[in-house]
């Protein structure tokens, strides 16, 4: 298979956007598994966290490290829909095709601006997660500390002298790291929601919601 150059990708992307709207039509199905693969492995997580939650004497750091499990397969299924690199050397026609590709799955699976899914603070929390604990702990130099993980009210985050390294309530779905509050539910529910209108996708096969269409399925109809 030849190698195909900068150039020509370019035109492709170019092409890609004017006539198709950022994706060609029999790449939809990719674009769909894609998002079933990250919201679905998601979900996972967030279904064993539920199970193990309900147990006699769940571990703390075990339970932390489900939603962690939970939120980056999160983040891979935002960059999807608002996509990361826009800024990046290479063909700025590349650059736009990934701009408009997540316009227009944000369009078919009705995400806007208040999608907890933009916000990026709790992704970023994760990514960045050595970065964060230099600053923090160069910031921290009095009161008491908690390095290990803990099970209970985000309330004793708010103590200035607690210096709380990871802290999970599970009653009000809150997550604390380095003191700072993170909450995941509307996260999961916003998850679900993606995953069912992409499992409708899917079922007719693989095509995204057009604009203006009323369902996924009646634009086949």
């Amino acid at each position: 298979m030849r190698e195909i150059a900068d150039g020509e990708l370019a035109l492709r992307a170019a092409s890609v956007i004017k006539d198709y709207d950022g994706i060609l039509p029999y790449c939809e199905a990719f674009y769909v598994e894609s998002i079933l693969y990250s919201a679905g492995r998601a979900l996972e997580a967030f279904e064993r966290f539920e199970k193990i939650l309900h147990t006699g004497d769940p571990d703390p750091a075990y339970l932390i490290s489900l939603v962690q499990e939970a939120v980056g397969h999160t983040a891979a299924l935002s960059r999807f829909f608002w996509p990361s690199g826009l800024s990046c050397k290479g063909p700025k026609e590349i650059r736009q095709l990934r701009e408009t590709r997540g316009k227009r799955l944000r369009e078919s699976f009705g995400l806007g601006d208040e999608s907890p899914l933009r916000g990026r603070s709790l992704r970023d929390a994760w990514e960045h997660f050595d970065e964060r604990l230099d600053a923090y702990l160069l910031a921290k130099d009095s009161g008491f500390f908690f390095p290990s993980p803990m099970i209970g009210s985000h309330i004793l985050a708010d103590d200035p002298q607690a210096n709380v390294f990871k802290l999970l309530d599970s009653e009000t779905g809150c997550l604390v790291l380095m003191g700072k509050k993170y909450f995941y539910n509307t996260i999961k529910n916003e998850v679900l929601r993606i995953f069912q209108k992409a499992k409708l996708a899917d079922q007719n096969g693989g095509r995204l919601k057009q604009s203006g269409d009323i369902s996924i399925r009646e634009h086949h109809t």
